[in-house]
């Protein structure tokens, strides 16, 4: 049974799927801040895609133990690492709350999240919970709004609570990520195959008597 403010459900697990590649494991479990995490690839910026008095989605409210019609402040942005979204990011606060306890979450403008919820020590966190997302879950349509495909995608989201205040942060990796951490160990794999390719060939020379 989920307790309040609990980001697991059937959906939503502590441990990745066994299926996932090791990246997508390591990404989807890292603790601290996901935008601290992203600025070891380079450059980070935050576009604000929407800022809004909206309603939970159907498993925020169940995590959260609120009703699907209680009002939320919804906070949309998607995080680029040099110009190229590699992340999109959903928060959502209780509407009392984001005029309280979270008002700052309303005058971030372009600066990250992060910013509040790493910079003070009453901030609690809970356990982050990922989950495959594919195109009936409506985080789906947020990333399709910054890349094309049509295949399922991951993320992962924990609940941040500051003097009881809970606060939902869910957040959807994108292909561009994996594609530049592949890119980014290419030419250690080359540098292997061709350590190995020399290794073959000094062996056949081995084999028949031609190496020194």
């Amino acid at each position: 049974m989920l307790t309040p403010n609990d980001p697991t459900d059937a959906h939503w697990r502590v441990v990745p799927l066994p299926t996932l590649s090791d990246a997508r494991k390591d990404w989807l479990t890292r603790g601290g801040s996901l935008t601290a995490h992203l600025r070891t690839l380079g450059a980070v910026t935050v576009e604000v895609t929407r800022e809004a008095v909206d309603m939970p989605w159907r498993d925020e409210a169940r995590a959260l133990r609120i009703t699907p019609r209680t009002p939320v402040w919804v906070r949309e942005v998607a995080l680029k690492v040099d110009g190229v979204p590699f992340v999109v990011a959903h928060s959502i606060v209780a509407l009392a709350h984001s005029t309280g306890v979270w008002q700052s979450m309303r005058r971030l403008r372009t600066r990250p999240l992060a910013e509040l919820l790493y910079s003070d020590s009453s901030v609690s966190r809970s356990a982050l919970a990922s989950s495959r997302i594919t195109a009936r879950h409506p985080l789906y349509r947020l990333a399709s709004a910054q890349m094309e495909g049509g295949h399922a995608l991951v993320a992962r989201r924990s609940v941040f609570k500051r003097h009881g205040a809970p606060l939902m942060v869910t957040e959807c990796m994108l292909d561009a990520l994996w594609t530049r951490l592949a890119a980014s160990h290419a030419p250690s794999h080359r540098e292997h195959a061709r350590a190995y390719d020399h290794l073959s060939s000094h062996a056949k020379r081995v084999a028949h008597g031609e190496a020194k």
